[in-house]
């Protein structure tokens, strides 16, 4: 649906060029949304597999170590969206204090992305309200490490920006004046917080994020704590008790789609059409979760059953330091022999069976200091993770 009231244009000054800035409405959209037959389909779909997801995640054995290392691969697919090539691979050396196999700072991006979601949904234990103040501290710990970490993290930005182009005056998109900043992000937040208009919550993470880009509040780091946004969002009504839905790999492969329905939002007020693919992107996401779990936890179950066999009476070294290898699956002897309790040489001889029996990999190649990837594990999460 196209709508009238969408936004004001601000002729303001940047760099050195007059340009049109957009300021939006606030949300809701007005007239207010239409949920016609496929919209209202979509969201049924999309609450459904947000629902299995959940249950998914409650009875889970290992729900604990798969959240931990499915937020990891959404740091690095979310960082990868802007440009940063780290792969989880990278990011999990980077953990351990070895050495990645990228530049440190796209690794430290993409550490600082784990950092500030596990600070954001830590704040909303505590209580503490999802609230402007909160987007700040999050995006704080975002930028603080790292090549971007002079552009005032945790701060709402005092000048103008820009969306694409090499200048204002060429760009794809100019966001909001920073003197419209304080009404606009104030709006987002009274929004955020309304429970009294009837919007499901599904719609309100889509609505927000969309207006969130829109907005572009911060210097950089815009579309990764407007992705954060949606996590958040939905772990702070309680739709998801464990937070395992994340859109990055979804908006990474339809990026293009992606960019052009956030613009037609802004051109037409076209929400409808941004809300379709949005809900899509919603049970994708959460089937293509639960497929993952069920394959992480048949190959944990069948590792097991193939160590009992051939590890005979080393079997219960042998269960212990596969147990190493799902908590951390790239594993050092030294670390291994702590994390299980068994002596160096007992986890060495039994790192070497598992090695022999391809369940585990080791990728140094070295005599010393050597390391070992539990690889299939690895390579289930890494779909879609690929660097480009």
């Amino acid at each position: 649906m196209e709508r009238t009231a969408r936004g004001r244009y601000e002729i303001t000054s940047a760099g050195g060029e007059q340009v049109r800035a957009f300021v939006p409405v606030p949300l809701p959209p007005t007239p207010p949304l239409a949920l016609d037959g496929s919209l209202q389909q979509a969201l049924e779909e999309a609450g459904l597999a947000l629902g299995r997801l959940d249950g998914m995640s409650t009875f889970l054995p290992d729900h604990t170590l798969f959240r931990h290392i499915y937020v990891r691969k959404e740091a690095v697919l979310s960082s990868q969206i802007e440009g940063v090539q780290s792969s989880l691979l990278d990011l999990l050396l980077f953990e351990i204090d070895e050495a990645p196999t990228v530049p440190l700072d796209d690794v430290i991006e993409v550490s600082n992305h784990v950092s500030a979601l596990e600070h954001g949904l830590r704040r909303l234990r505590e209580d503490f309200p999802l609230s402007n103040r909160l987007i700040r501290e999050v995006h704080y710990v975002l930028m603080r490490r790292g090549r971007c970490s002079n552009q005032r993290p945790g701060e709402f930005r005092r000048s103008q920006n820009w969306i694409g182009g090499a200048r204002p005056g060429n760009a794809a998109f100019v966001p909001p004046p920073h003197t419209a900043l304080p009404d606009c992000m104030s709006a987002l937040e009274r929004f955020l917080h309304n429970e009294t208009d009837g919007l499901p919550i599904l719609l309100r993470a889509g609505l927000a994020h969309v207006q969130f880009e829109t907005i572009h509040p911060f210097l950089d780091g815009n579309g990764r704590a407007g992705r954060l946004l949606i996590t958040l969002l939905l772990h702070h009504y309680s739709v998801l008790r464990e937070p395992l839905l994340y859109l990055s790999l979804y908006f990474k492969r339809r990026r293009t789609v992606y960019y052009d329905l956030l613009n037609q939002v802004r051109r037409t007020g076209d929400w409808e059409a941004w809300l379709a693919f949005f809900l899509e992107g919603v049970k994708v996401t959460a089937e293509s979760a639960v497929l993952t779990a069920e394959r992480l936890s048949g190959m944990f179950q069948d590792d097991r059953h193939r160590i009992e066999e051939i590890a005979g009476r080393r079997a219960n070294s042998a269960l212990r330091v596969h147990e190493a290898l799902k908590t951390q699956p790239i594993l050092s002897l030294p670390e291994g022999s702590r994390r299980t309790g068994l002596a160096f040489r007992t986890t060495a001889s039994t790192m070497k069976l598992l090695t022999t029996h391809g369940i585990a990999r080791e990728i140094t190649g070295k005599r010393r200091g050597r390391l070992f990837v539990y690889d299939q594990y690895l390579a289930i999460l890494d779909e879609g993770s690929e660097a480009e």
